[in-house]
């Protein structure tokens, strides 16, 4: 069991910026792909960045590539999205997700299908 707890959402105007962290239990984070997804009020889940288990591979949903950095620091058990040049159309709950892989160290997951998820943490940008 993979246990993930969000932080770092609020507030803040377009154009500001936020850093969310996603806290992870267990001995075993290196061996989990993390990925983070949003989901705004009547709209389906989407997909925004994942990072592989070394953390050197990354990929990004179109809408926020060259905005979104997403990292990982496996000494702390904890994944980062640091968001900036924030627009209302970024406004959701942002939620991060374990998928444990066998695979190569490089592999990145932009599918829904994680094997753990976090309770989410609600970003609101003003205009």
């Amino acid at each position: 069991q993979v246990q993930l707890v969000e932080s770092g959402g609020g507030l803040v105007q377009a154009g500001g910026s936020l850093r969310l962290s996603c806290a992870a239990s267990g001995r075993t984070f290196s061996s989990y792909v993390m990925g983070w997804f949003r989901q705004a009020p009547g709209k389906e889940r989407e997909f925004v960045a994942t990072v592989s288990k070394n953390g050197f591979s990354t990929y990004y949903a179109d809408s926020v590539k060259g905005r979104f950095t997403i990292s990982r620091d496996n000494t702390k058990n904890t994944v980062y999205l640091r968001m900036n040049s924030l627009k209302p159309e970024d406004t959701a709950v942002y939620c991060c997700a374990a998928k444990y892989s066998a695979r190569g160290d490089s592999y990145v997951y932009a599918t829904p299908d994680y094997d753990y998820w976090g309770q989410g943490t609600q970003v609101t940008v003003s205009s």
